[in-house]
Order: structure tokens, then sequence, then C-alpha cells
């Protein structure tokens, strides 16, 4: 699924509470011309400019039975037989502005709804035997739909017996939890309902909601699919949806400070805002799947299977109240057991999030070498403040030119900068931020849809710091992070260490809204907006960024490098491409041979160091529980397999564990230690 506008808005914050705005009341021809603009929009805006109408046409056909089933349990192959006379005709429809087959299927959709929930109701009046030995597929998304009603109706048996053992898991922990979380637990009424009555009002929940959307709304659903078919961070956006996301971003930030997106019916956390509450108290991570919510008044929502802007209004709340998340621990694999975790909503403060720096001594073959390390969470900059002519407005430049200063001033002998958690933010932030490493010259390329190419180039002739430079990146790095990351690459300016690449999001996006078009057809209401990928940027080398991000020099074993991140994983993502380099400077920094020889030491410390070889069995750890394709449903079993892998977990101290008394102390992390040694080691030349 794609990630709600995660690199388009780095903030995009859970913690804005939205009233509803009154909903206008689209007539047929109105839903008409909003179809018709949006394709027609797409075709002329997007830079995926060759593209058949045929394969439009399948793609959408394909993506929005997905989309609506994302883990094949609704849909049976005979549902999508009855529209196969459509599939190579969508494109055409919607150019005509005929979008009924986005409207049908969604009723056999809503339909289908209401007879699962039946069925679980009709299953609930009998006792469920949890000693059948037999298994549940935990990831459908890439299974094929059930052939017909008799085998759809057995998955329907056995995932509710699935979400059953889930809650039966969470009463248990509950249960067996030290006195202090359970009275806690008590107040949120987690032991007081029943797991059949908690599965029973979910379904009532979900049908509530499928059955009660209205016509712009479903629209919305088909047309944000036709998007998604042009590119991954292409979207439609409906008025109302519009409106909510314009509130978000213009509001005080307030809640716990994530990104979500929706994975094969779970919400599951795609980033970690840098300052926020969750960053802050540190237990939630990237991967973890949320699938209850607990007010402070002890009121709980269960989010499996719920729409992700639903869920995002259930974590959103006051700042200063306390919101209790039920996950399910991404690190724990696809047999995860629930934990739960209590945050308080505050502000994200600008300030937690700025650039941060701390000077560090090492000693590499006796000798001793201090090295200058800089964490950038984002690109960031205060355009508002700009704008005011505020002098004391936030810019991610400024602000790390100041701390190159003073590691200037203290004599650093290498820089350290850690962009892992860093998944963009301002273009022109990004192209000064690499200008205070060099003297002048390109930073960027971009081609837009006409294949016209602009070179971007640093302003400014100055430079802040000529030494040694260490860059350390993840598969979390992205966009305008790889814009920087690969101008100190391609000059020769820095060695780029972490994992294998960085996230590989090389397009540059537009937001525009759709209201004029209905207004030159003579018609005035809501058309919502259109987010459209319309230009792609490249490397000084002329090599894109899409998909395959920047390559690591020296590689690095991290958490990050064994998950499925990156554009590479998402459908529908534009490929790799290639234009003409342009001149540039090569600082001759690093060389092969000298890369060759870092990696080799580096190799050797690894070995012999007891946090990363900790790390090392974590991230086997991850790969053992990553790689279980079925969950038992057999309770004894599904309690054994917890508690062996929780025995483990005990055992194995991670990097990104903590507990709230241990949350302000200072935490390994092998992975940035090593690249401090790699910085050191660079500067004995």
């Amino acid at each position: 699924m794609r990630p709600v506008r995660f690199f388009l808005f780095l903030l995009a914050f859970c913690g804005v509470m939205l009233s509803a705005a009154p909903r206008y009341n689209y007539r047929d021809e109105e839903l008409s011309r909003i179809a018709k603009v949006t394709l027609q929009s797409l075709v002329e805006t997007h830079y995926r400019s060759r593209i058949s109408p045929v394969e439009i046409s399948r793609n959408l056909f394909d993506s929005y039975f997905k989309m609506l089933d994302p883990s094949h349990v609704l849909f049976t192959q005979q549902d999508v037989a009855k529209f196969a006379g459509d599939r190579d005709k969508l494109f055409q429809q919607l150019e005509a502005g005929n979008y009924t087959f986005g409207f049908a299927v969604y009723e056999i959709y809503r339909a289908r709804v209401k007879e699962c929930r039946e069925f679980s109701e009709k299953m609930l009046k009998s006792p469920i035997d949890f000693t059948v030995d037999e298994s549940w597929i935990s990831d459908r998304t890439k299974e094929p739909f059930p052939a017909d009603q008799a085998e759809l109706k057995e998955l329907w048996r056995k995932k509710l017996k699935n979400d059953l053992l889930y809650y039966r898991l969470i009463q248990k922990a509950v249960a067996d939890a030290p006195e202090a979380e359970k009275s806690a637990s008590k107040k949120a009424k987690i032991l007081d309902v029943s797991p059949e009555e908690r599965v029973l009002r979910r379904l009532r929940d979900i049908d509530n909601d499928v059955s009660q959307r209205e016509r712009i709304d479903i629209l919305s659903l088909y047309l944000d699919t036709l998007a998604h078919v042009f590119g991954p961070h292409s979207g439609y956006d409906s008025p109302s949806q519009e409106e909510d996301f314009d509130i978000q971003m213009k509001l005080s930030l307030s809640g716990i400070g994530a990104t979500l997106t929706n994975d094969g019916g779970f919400v599951k956390i795609v980033a970690i805002v840098p300052g926020g509450p969750a960053a802050r108290d540190g237990r939630l991570k990237v991967e973890d799947r949320i699938i209850a919510v607990t007010q402070e008044d002890g009121s709980t929502v269960d989010l499996i299977d719920v729409p992700i802007s639903k869920a995002v209004r259930y974590i959103r709340g006051e700042e200063g109240t306390r919101v209790t998340l039920t996950i399910l621990p991404g690190e724990s694999g696809k047999s995860a057991t629930p934990t739960t975790i209590t945050i308080t909503r505050d502000k994200v403060q600008l300030v937690d999030s700025a650039a941060k720096s701390e000077i560090r001594t090492v000693t590499i073959d006796g000798k001793t070498r201090k090295v200058g390390v800089l964490t950038l969470p984002s690109f960031y900059f205060d355009y508002d403040a700009y704008q005011r002519h505020d002098p004391d407005a936030r810019r991610c430049s400024v602000d790390v030119n100041r701390i190159l200063g003073e590691f200037n001033r203290a004599k650093v002998d290498a820089v350290v900068i850690d962009l892992r958690r860093n998944g963009g933010g301002s273009l022109p932030e990004a192209i000064k931020l690499a200008g205070l490493f060099f003297t002048t010259g390109p930073v960027v390329q971009v081609r837009d849809r006409e294949r016209q190419i602009t070179v971007l180039n640093d302003p400014d002739a100055g430079c802040t710091y000529t030494g040694h430079l260490v860059v350390l990146t993840s598969k979390l790095s992205a966009s305008a992070s790889e814009i920087f990351s690969s101008t100190l690459k391609d000059c020769n300016r820095a060695l780029i260490v972490g994992d294998s690449r960085t996230f590989g999001k090389g397009t540059i996006l537009e937001v525009k809204t759709l209201e004029p078009y209905p207004i030159f057809s003579g018609r005035n209401f809501p058309a919502g907006a259109l987010t459209c990928e319309n230009a792609m940027f490249f490397r000084p080398s002329g090599s894109s960024v899409q998909q395959l991000g920047i390559a690591a020099d020296i590689k690095l074993p991290s958490l990050t490098e064994e998950m499925e991140l990156g554009e590479m994983f998402l459908d529908y993502h534009l490929p790799w491409d290639s234009i003409p380099a342009v001149r540039r400077a090569n600082y001759k920094e690093v060389t092969p041979q000298r890369i060759a020889e870092l990696a080799r030491r580096s190799a050797e410390r690894i070995a012999h160091n007891e946090e990363y070889q900790k790390l090392l069995r974590e991230i086997e750890l991850y790969r053992v529980r990553r790689d279980h394709k079925t969950i038992s449903l057999k309770e004894d079993v599904r309690l054994k397999e917890y508690l062996e892998e929780k025995a483990l977990s005990d055992r194995t101290e991670s990097i990104l564990d903590s507990t709230p008394e241990d949350k302000d102390k200072k935490l390994p992390d092998p992975v940035l230690d090593e690249a401090v040694n790699i910085a050191a080691d660079l500067s004995l030349r």
C-alpha cells in the first residue's frame, strides 16, 4: 500500500482533532466530471507519460480489487471474473466520465463485508475449538483470491480463529503482567470484554463504516487507485480528505508523532517523527503494527481492518492526554504476541527535530582522534517564518553551518553525518547543505515530463568544512537525503556507510487542486486535489536515485537492512533511468583501494565488538521470525511459540529496545559507533 504522503510531507503527525465539515451532495454529472478531470490531469501532468490506455486499464482493474481487499479474504475469483469484460476498457470509461465499475465492485465489497460479519456472528454462537492443529497464512497479500464461496467461508473460519487468538493472548499477557501494569490495563477495561465480543464489535464497526460511505468517498477510493497506477506517491484526495490534511498541517501538531500505513489490514508504523512523543518514549518502532487503541477513559477500539484515515482519528488526541496502543512488535515477525505501550500525547517541538551534535574521542591503532557526530532528522525549513522575515526562522543549513563551525574550532579530525532516519524535506536546503562541504558545482539534475533537464548548483562558493567526511545512511534515508548523499559520493567528497542502499525515492511531487476545472465547464463544486509525480531528479553522475537508491561504500549490518523497505517494493514505481553526467570536481577523498582497506578493518572490529555481536544475534532472530509464513491456530502451540521467542528476546539486548525506566539513558548504537570508528580510521592516512 502507498504510505500516506510519507515522503511528500515528512511531518504527517497523528494528533490534530478535526471536526467534520458539511458534506456537499454530489449529482451524477458532477461525479462524472471529477472522474474525467482526474484522468485528464494525470495524463497531462504525470512524469510517466509513456503508458498505454490498455495498460492503465489492466493495472487499475487489478489494483482496485487489491486495494479494497488486500488480504484476499472478501472477493472470490468468480467475483473478479464477472468484470473481465471491463479489464481493458476502464481508461476509455473514465475518459468518458463513466465511473460505474468502481461503484459496482464496491457494492460486492460492501455486501461481502456484511456477509463476513453475519458468518462470524453465527459461528461465535458455538464454542470454538482451539485444539485443532491447523494454521493461518499471516500475510495473504500475495495469495490468490479464493476460488469460490466455499473456499471463502473456510478462510473466514480460520481468520476468525486467528483474530480470537490475538485477543485471548492479549488477555493472557495482561493477566500475567506485573501488578502496576495490570492495574493500568484493568482501567483500560481490556479484561472486561471477552475476545468474542471484541471481534463482534470490530466487525460491526467495519460493516457500519463500509455501508455508510457516501458516493464521493467511493469515487475517491477508485480515483486514488487510478493515481496510484501511475506512480506509488501519486494520489487523489476528496474534498473532505484535502480539508483534513490542510487542517493537520496548519494547526498545532500534537499527538504521538508517527507516520502510518495500511499493511494487509494492519495499521503499520512506517516512520517515527524525530522529537515527537513516540521518539522520546523510544518503545514504538518502525514495522510495529497497532491493533487496538485505548483512551484515558478506558474505551478501546480495535484497528484490525479499519481504514487508515479512521485509525488516525482514534490515535489523535489533545496535548497531555495518554493513549495506550496495543501493538504486534515488528521485530517479532508474523507470530508476534500483543503488548501495550502507553504514550502521552504532546506537541512536536521543532528544536527536538533539529540537527544535534556531539564530539567523540576514539583511539585507532594507538592514535587518538576527535570525531564530530552530526545527527540530522530531516531537511527542515520553517517557510512561514522565513516569509515573515523572521530572523530566527529555523533552517537546517543554518544550524548545520553553525555546528560545523563548532567542529572546526574544536579541531575535529573527521565528521560523521547521521541520516539513517532522515526521510527528506526541503530540496533547497539539501542543496545548500551539500554546498557546505565543497566550493561550488552541481548538486542535482531535474528532468521534467517533457524531458527537459535543469541543473541545480551550489549557490555559494564558500565551504565551511573541508576535512574527512562520512555519511551514515539506511533504507529509511530518502529523497533529499539521497540528493545530499549522492552529490558528495559523486565528487568523491564523502564515504557513504550503512545499509546496502537508501530508500530510492527519486521523484518530485506536485499537489494541484482540481477546483478550477469544474468552473471552466460552467459548474462550481468541490472537486478535491491530485498529488502527482511530475519530475525525476538525477545525480551529477547522471544516474537516477529512483528505485535503486544510493549504494553504500561500506555496508554495516543493521535491522533496517533486513526489512522490505524502499521504492522497489512499491507497486508501479517508476524505473531507474539515467541521463548524461555533468562536469563536477573530484576531491579524491576516497579511492577504491582505500575503501577496501577501511572495510576490512571495520569487519575486524565488528567481529570483536560485544555490542555489535548482540545486534547480530538480534538480526538473526529477526530473520527467523520474518521468514515464518504461517502461524498456528492451536492455542497451546501459539503460546509456546510466543514464550520461546520472548525468552530469546530477553536474552538478546536490542539497540532498538527501551523501557520507561531507561528511556532517558543513552542506548547502545553499535552502527553509529562503527561509523565513528571508520571516520577516525579515514583520518589516519
